[in-house]
């Protein structure tokens, strides 16, 4: 028995059988670890988004006119906030190079007006203003020693970014009331919810200086709640496990 099994052994076949199942164990592992990173991504980042804070709000640009006492370029406008915070438990010390915003896609009945804005450098009493010098592409904020929204930095051990969502040129609205609530736009313009809905996707990239890259792509739906009622709304976004993060660069 034990002669037969040392004949078995030398022949070729069997090393070759041996070897495809060596690879297929292989082949079987690297599959597995490949799908629980395609599911989980990274577990343990050296910064994480923690929190998404989207303000939604309608708001109406004056135009200059003879006839009435008030006249507006009615828009609604999206407010999100991206908090990007340390993870004390990942044991290293690491700082931000930039948190990119890019790959933005947009879908909305009048896609043609949706507009993303920047902060404005110049309105002190206002984070965003929708101007034509403030419509961009993309976002960019760049790592430092503070945060600055106005200037498009956060810090380098963590912060807040933040851009516009904006439904422009909605209608215009005229009026020769004594005094005009902005909240109240949407609803006297006779603005319907469907007119207002808008599904933004973007791609969010957290670098660092030690070039690594992480990537994420999140989806959000705007407005949020009844803002034709209210005139402003906000939410929270907390639950951010499906928005999973993955290397970009080692």
């Amino acid at each position: 028995m034990i002669r037969k099994l040392r004949d078995i052994t030398r022949k070729k076949y069997f090393h070759i059988i041996v070897i495809i199942i060596i690879f297929a164990m292989f082949l079987f592992v690297f599959g597995i670890i490949w799908l629980k990173y395609s599911v989980e991504g990274e577990t343990n980042m050296p910064f994480q988004l923690s929190k998404i804070s989207v303000i939604s709000s309608s708001e109406g640009i004056d135009q200059k006119v003879i006839d009435t006492r008030w006249a507006f370029d009615v828009y609604q406008s999206n407010d999100i906030f991206l908090y990007i915070d340390k993870n004390d438990g990942y044991g290293k010390t690491e700082a931000i190079k930039s948190v990119e915003v890019n790959n933005i896609q947009i879908e909305g009945k009048k896609k043609e007006n949706i507009k993303i804005y920047k902060p404005d450098e110049q309105e002190e009493k206002l984070v965003f203003k929708n101007k034509e010098e403030n419509i961009v592409e993309s976002i960019k904020y760049t790592g430092d020693m503070e945060s600055n929204l106005k200037q498009q930095k956060i810090s380098n051990q963590g912060g807040i970014i933040a851009f516009r969502c904006s439904n422009d040129n909605l209608t215009n609205y005229t009026s020769n009331d004594e005094e005009i609530n902005h909240h109240e736009l949407l609803k006297k313009a006779g603005i319907e919810q469907e007119d207002l809905e808008i599904k933004l996707t973007f791609d969010l990239i957290i670098k660092l200086e030690e070039k690594k890259e992480y990537k994420t792509t999140i989806g959000l739906d705007f407005p949020v709640d009844n803002v034709i009622e209210n005139g402003t709304t906000s939410r929270e976004i907390t639950d951010l496990k499906k928005f999973i993060f993955k290397r970009v660069n080692n």
